[in-house]
């Protein structure tokens, strides 16, 4: 029984495509569906119905993708009692996480992480949430950070910081003359946000929304998938926008950008950790372990 083959079939039955698997695997979409045809070869059985447009299990290939969902959760298990036999920790760990927190939160506690644990590799990587999903769903990531809750029974998620979004403009801005400004008046000037599916968009949206303010209704001038982008822009005099207070610190100390406030709105949202329990590495649970100790939010 080939492992490999084995890992190229689980990828492709959560990816229900073997064009994204071989993406996913850097590998030629002619090799997946080779390596998928040895194995039907091999028990004389169709894994997958194909059609023109997409792919889905047979009943042989349901009962083997849950024996080889339990193969890689009993690997994962076996790798994590050796390496606390070993009392050490070390070895690969390969961590995705959402924009925000990967350039502006996740830097800070790798670093100290890596004080503490020098021979651990940390792969960080800055992905969109439904993307670091689809990653540990095919064990590509470790561990994954999210920036609002996804429905995803299959991945634990946990709380580990808390953030608040909030509404800055430029110093000399010609939009807002006080620091403190209306809804009529937020609904009316020129406003940059990211990019729809975005976490900060999500918690802006779900924000507005209990406060019966129609986001449909901003004045939307640019939307944007780079937080940096968005600063530049907002620095520029270009409009004001709505962002994660983690990602402004340093402007809001320096003077660049303001902070404006605005009555009876607060967004407010969790960080979370988003994993595989079953497949949880000894690294991933040591780095979880030392996130959750330090017990901090965003101030």
């Amino acid at each position: 029984m080939n492992l490999d083959y084995l890992k190229v079939f689980y990828v492709t039955a959560n990816n229900k495509s073997f064009s994204q698997t071989a993406k996913d695997l850097h590998l030629s979409q002619s090799s997946v569906s080779l390596q998928i045809k040895q194995l039907e070869e091999q028990w004389d059985c169709q894994l997958f119905e194909r059609t023109t447009k997409k792919i889905s299990l047979t009943p042989a290939g349901e009962i083997l993708y849950h024996k080889v969902k339990k193969l890689i959760a009993l690997m994962n298990e076996t790798e994590n009692e050796l390496e606390e036999l070993k009392g050490s920790v070390h070895g690969d760990l390969k961590v995705g996480a959402s924009l925000t927190i990967g350039e502006h939160v996740l830097p800070f506690l790798l670093a100290d992480f890596s004080s503490l644990y020098p021979k651990v590799s940390l792969h960080l990587n800055v992905y969109n949430s439904r993307h670091i999903v689809e990653k540990l769903l095919n064990h590509e990531i470790n561990l994954g950070f999210i920036e609002s809750m996804l429905s995803y029974p299959a991945l634990k998620q946990v709380p580990f910081a808390k953030d608040e979004l909030i509404i800055i403009a430029s110093p000399e801005n010609k939009f807002i003359k006080t620091d403190n400004i209306t809804i009529e008046e937020l609904l009316s000037v020129p406003i940059i946000i990211r990019e729809k599916g975005s976490g900060t968009r999500q918690v802006m949206e779900d924000s507005f929304r209990r406060c019966h303010v129609d986001a449909s209704k901003l004045n939307v001038i640019m939307e944007l998938k780079h937080t940096e982008a968005i600063k530049t822009c907002v620095e520029a005099g270009l409009g004001i926008s709505i962002i994660s207070k983690s990602a402004v610190k340093k402007e809001l100390r320096l003077g660049t950008l303001k902070q404006l406030h605005i009555d009876g709105i607060t967004m407010q949202r969790n960080f979370y950790m988003i994993y595989h329990e079953e497949a949880l590495k000894h690294t991933s649970r040591k780095l979880m372990e030392f996130i959750s100790s330090r017990q901090w939010g965003i101030k």
